[in-house]
């Protein structure tokens, strides 16, 4: 990765989109892919190294003193992460006034692919890239605190990357969580919209990811089961695996796996007959 620094002033006003053909640098502005509260993703062109690249870029207005301290700590800790499933920093430098963080550029995301029905197999394979991600992330102490399907980065071949590795923890900064007497919480565990986010906190997130993928629908809080899509979840996979996904989401923190490394490994367990039809399954109850 190169770790390059630059300060310069730039005049654009803050937010403005970047548009096609625009230079930032070295990179050519492509399209714009991507938009949330913390920033805006764009294809790009690196001139140089003559390849497409993913440029997020952070709203102008979200980089105060304290916030671009904490992307520099953060980025400098994502760059030691090296994993096939991570989404790698190829880039991450202030160009004319924008914080830019470059990364390689993937097919889509998994919000974009869950858009239509994703096969077992599939999603089962999934499953077992990012729970590697996240196994490998806890066992060098690092939180990812928001995964979701829009963090999920897939590329050809079947690869799946987790991305935003410490990013995510300057962008939550940004939001308003809403507690749970507020509606639903999306992928975010109970306690850390309470602003209390640990390990478990990520294996929460993870389990609903994975039973979005199979179930087909985002459970809402708050959580009471049969869930939201559990009878396509029946047809699908074994009793044993339900059990590995209940344990995932239980909204009871202790009760949940303690980290990524327990949650792979519980999966590995299950994952042979995790699917119906396969040697050994059961039909899930739910």
């Amino acid at each position: 990765m190169t770790r390059n620094v630059l300060r310069s002033a730039g005049s654009t006003p803050p937010n403005q989109l970047l548009k096609a053909r625009q230079m930032l640098g070295k990179y050519r502005i492509r399209r714009r892919i991507g938009a949330g509260a913390f920033a805006t993703v764009y294809e790009a062109y690196d001139t140089i190294e003559g390849i497409p690249v993913a440029l997020k870029v952070p709203h102008r207005d979200q980089l105060d003193k304290d916030s671009l301290n904490l992307i520099h700590r953060e980025v400098r800790l994502t760059a030691r992460l090296e994993h096939e499933n991570i989404l790698p920093l190829r880039n991450a430098m202030m160009i004319d006034g924008y914080f830019v963080i470059a990364t390689p550029l993937g097919e889509h995301t998994l919000t974009d692919r869950l858009r239509y029905r994703l096969g077992p197999k599939t999603a089962l394979s999934y499953a077992e890239q990012l729970i590697d991600a996240l196994a490998y992330a806890h066992e060098v102490r690092v939180i990812h605190c928001d995964i979701k399907p829009d963090n999920v980065i897939l590329f050809p071949g079947g690869l799946a990357r987790l991305a935003d590795f410490g990013i995510a923890k300057v962008a939550l900064r940004t939001r308003t969580i809403m507690g749970s007497g507020q509606g639903t919480v999306g992928y975010i565990a109970p306690e850390q919209a309470m602003g209390k986010p640990s390990f478990r906190s990520d294996v929460f997130s993870m389990g609903l990811v994975i039973y979005r993928m199979f179930a087909g629908e985002l459970p809402a809080w708050p959580f009471d089961w049969p869930l939201p899509g559990a009878e396509r979840l029946r047809r699908t996979v074994s009793r044993d695996f339900v059990s590995f996904l209940r344990r995932s989401i239980e909204v009871r923190e202790r009760k949940r796996f303690r980290d990524g490394v327990q949650m792979q490994k519980a999966f590995q367990a299950v994952a042979p007959r995790a699917l119906r039809g396969s040697t050994g399954g059961r039909r899930a109850e739910l």
